[in-house]
């Protein structure tokens, strides 16, 4: 009986939480690559800002895959070298 009543409260508990939805900032990214939302794409130059934050990390920028949709994404990774290249490339210090 007691662990009926436990379960009951618990279940209670989760049911009236809220969803606890997570939202996702427009841009988000570390040092293997990141997303870029489609809306900021239409307002900013996406390539500008894909090479910047590789640039950080002393990378270069790949794209990936974009979703010319609404709530859609621009995927890119950031490499170390590109395809075909014999050198590495140039080391941007801020």
């Amino acid at each position: 009986m007691r662990m009926v009543a436990m379960l009951a409260a618990a279940c209670g508990m989760l049911a009236c939480g809220p969803a606890g939805a997570d939202t996702v900032p427009p841009f988000k990214g570390n040092d293997t690559g990141g997303i870029i939302a489609y809306e900021l794409a239409t307002q900013s130059d996406v390539k500008l800002l894909a090479v910047e934050h590789c640039a950080r990390y002393g990378k270069v920028v790949k794209f990936l895959a974009a979703q010319a949709t609404y709530g859609g994404y621009i995927s890119f990774a950031c490499r170390w070298v590109p395809y075909g290249a014999t050198e590495r490339p140039l080391s941007v210090r801020y």
